[in-house]
């Protein structure tokens, strides 16, 4: 069977964001202020709270789901459950992301937004990642042969 090169890119791009994840947490304060998590997560980080280390392992361990999701559709691993309509489930997150993570630190007024929309460069880049990653997993549901 031949590999859902589209589903694989966005597999690969989804384990990569799940380790950054994961190397935040172990960087702490500074990683956290860096990647765009926020003043407010850097300072609790610094007094030692456990709500980053949460919230980022949450997000760290969703990111490797949606990677599996990526390389069961790809056809690395079994199928796994209702692999096609989640696969275009991601891809909307992703292409919602993309699309709308600018304008909404733009239009927004949020002290968190405020923080975003003071790192535009992250925002870009992070921006452009998501929905390539969107298009990826849209693309490969549609390609794939699973229901």
């Amino acid at each position: 069977m031949q590999n859902n090169q589209y589903l694989t890119f966005a597999g690969i791009g989804t384990v990569i964001a799940s380790i950054l994840h994961i190397a935040i947490i172990i960087g702490g304060p500074d990683w956290y202020r860096f990647f765009g998590a926020g003043e407010g997560m850097a300072q609790l980080a610094e007094k030692g709270s456990n709500y980053p280390i949460i919230t980022t392992s949450i997000i760290a361990a969703t990111l490797a789901i949606w990677a599996f999701y990526a390389f069961s559709g790809a056809g690395f691993i079994q199928k796994l459950p209702l692999l096609k309509p989640i696969l275009v489930i991601i891809s909307i997150v992703f292409i919602i992301r993309g699309l709308f993570g600018i304008p909404l630190v733009i239009i927004l007024d949020h002290p968190y937004l405020n923080e975003l929309e003071a790192k535009m460069t992250f925002m870009m880049i992070s921006s452009i990642i998501s929905l390539t990653l969107g298009l990826f997993y849209l693309k490969g549901a549609i390609k794939s042969k699973h229901k």
